[in-house]
């Protein structure tokens, strides 16, 4: 199981920031890269960033290069998504997934980051509503 919660949350000021999470049970959490997706009005959901299973390296697309951190704490089953210096082309709702990655993530990190592609996750959550605006 993989859930999301939002933190601080959903209606944000420009320049604001926002941190989700994502929790995990039943799943050895290390052996899955998670990744966070999100779906603007009137467009497809895209992936924006990953993290493979130890934490050792993150991706990002580069829409949200710069101003998203991604994050994970195995201890607690959880991954994050730190958003700073929102902008009303933010407004999306907000997903997290994991996947499992036979290549320690990395292969699933690349593809969901360069691509933007949603496939190859087993686990999704909920999804989040972020609204940037005045």
């Amino acid at each position: 199981r993989c859930s999301c919660r939002r933190l601080g949350g959903g209606l944000v000021q420009p320049g604001g920031s926002l941190r989700l999470s994502c929790a995990a049970s039943g799943l050895t959490f290390a052996d899955y890269a998670i990744a966070w997706f999100r779906q603007a009005p009137g467009k497809e959901r895209e992936g924006i960033s990953c993290i493979i299973g130890s934490g050792g390296s993150t991706y990002y697309r580069d829409s949200v290069r710069g101003g998203f951190s991604i994050s994970r704490d195995n201890a607690k089953n959880a991954g994050y998504l730190l958003m700073n210096s929102l902008k009303p082309e933010d407004t999306a709702v907000y997903y997290c997934a994991a996947a499992r990655d036979p290549y320690g993530g990395r292969r699933i990190c690349a593809l969901v980051t360069v691509s933007g592609s949603t496939d190859g996750m087993d686990y999704w959550g909920k999804g989040t509503q972020v609204t940037v605006s005045s």
